[in-house]
């Protein structure tokens, strides 16, 4: 207390420093008296033009978590600047046992979403509610043709600029939190997501590297991912099928209109889905296992043109073009600390395997990334799901496991008790 009385001393004497020259200063105009300064307003703080803005609160009693939703600035996949919407969980977890402070922050890839309460401020949480009893912070962004730009069609299987809009979705989220009274365990980051998310997760990872290698991810685990789409494309023409054709279509509605390709749809599909682009994709009413029913369980041959089941054609060789900007497993250098866990189904008929075995030839064979590992087996159809959702399964598996391990908790949740991601 002794020595705390001189200290406490000198910072009343600073602190009226300022005061006494300003006062001396007045006196020059009136020696010998001392005119009070009238009160100067605070200047305001200077706003941030790119600070994230909260936009709703919702809060889920049953699953125990609130989500925090936000726009925030990003590009579209034009790249031109735009406003996309994400959301912020945040388990009870959290609030009541971590006292606020998350044992750190997940990327969460959305899945496919066809309808707009497919998508993370649409209302679906199914990931979300999974990862809460994690004591991490959950950030999803909704991407582009959802949340803040409903009115526009989605970049479905564009992988680069969801992935964008997933990392900015991050830097404005750490701004955010704060603000709402929330810390974090800073050195924790994952990425994860499956299907379209695997491949977004893994664009992150592009992303993080080109544009942001401070930015540390504690491991990025991957599921079902078209990270080669060319070779998708051409599995899935010599097959003549696939078990989820929606998937299909929108990849091709996405980069015809994205990548400027320009092809009347007459030219890409036949009747009768020719018909329903507008009322069946881009009308957002239908979810995924509905389009899918809606165009049947049919060979692609059957719903799409000559000229798209002839890799050769001009119209199918556009499309390859578009794809190979998109690819994954050439182009870049993934950061040699990267810990990466590629999670695939050999059964998947929708997304073949060949995407996990060629980016595995790339990064770890090719580029050394020898803390990349695979989690590919043969797991079939099993639960009811196609062999693309049993993959799913196994996915939400791993990233329990994997997360768990690291944090030094227990899982805390029965994988085979939840829906897939």
């Amino acid at each position: 207390m002794k020595r705390l009385l001189p200290l406490l001393a000198l910072l009343v004497a600073l602190t009226t420093v300022p005061v006494a020259i300003i006062s001396c200063a007045d006196d020059e105009a009136t020696p010998g008296s001392a005119t009070p300064r009238p009160p100067q307003p605070e200047e305001p703080e200077e706003e941030d033009p790119l600070a994230p803005t909260l936009t709703a609160t919702v809060r889920n009693y049953q699953a125990k978590l609130t989500a925090y939703h936000f726009n925030y600035h990003s590009t579209d996949p034009y790249g031109n600047p735009a406003i996309l919407s994400a959301a912020i969980t945040v388990g009870d977890e959290v609030v009541k046992q971590l006292k606020k402070k998350a044992r750190g922050l997940v990327i969460y890839n959305r899945v496919s979403a066809f309808q707009e309460d497919d998508s993370p401020t649409g209302g679906e949480q199914t990931a979300e509610k999974i990862l809460a009893g994690s004591g991490l912070i959950i950030i999803s962004a909704d991407h582009y043709g959802f949340g803040a730009t409903a009115d526009k069609h989605q970049a479905y299987g564009i992988g680069i600029p969801n992935a964008q809009s997933s990392v900015d979705a991050l830097l404005a989220a750490k701004k955010l939190l704060p603000k709402l009274g929330f810390t974090w365990d800073n050195k924790i980051l994952f990425n994860i997501g499956y299907s379209q998310g695997g491949q977004t997760a893994l664009a992150v990872v592009r992303v993080i590297t080109e544009q942001h290698p401070d930015l540390k991810i504690t491991h990025t685990i991957t599921g079902g991912g078209t990270y080669d789409l060319c070779e998708s494309y051409r599995q899935f023409i010599q097959r003549d099928y696939s078990d989820h054709p929606a998937t299909i279509v929108a990849v091709l509605l996405a980069f015809n209109e994205y990548f400027h390709l320009g092809i009347p749809h007459a030219n890409i599909f036949k009747e009768p889905l020719l018909s329903h682009i507008d009322d069946w994709f881009y009308s957002k009413e239908y979810s995924v296992g509905t389009l899918d029913r809606l165009i049947g369980y049919i060979p692609a041959s059957d719903y799409l043109t000559e000229e798209m089941c002839d890799l050769e054609s001009p119209t199918a060789q556009k499309f390859m073009a578009a794809f190979q900007q998109e690819d994954l497993c050439s182009g870049w250098t993934p950061l040699q600390d990267e810990h990466i866990t590629l999670v695939h189904n050999k059964s998947d008929l929708t997304v073949p395997v060949a995407n996990a075995e060629l980016f595995y030839a790339f990064a770890h064979d090719e580029q050394g990334l020898y803390n990349l590992k695979m989690e590919v087996k043969d797991w079939g159809s099993q639960f009811g799901q196609s062999a693309h959702e049993t993959g799913g399964i196994w996915f939400a598996l791993n990233c329990i496991n994997k997360i768990s391990s690291t944090l030094g908790i227990l899982p805390w949740v029965d994988v085979f008790s939840i829906d897939v991601f």
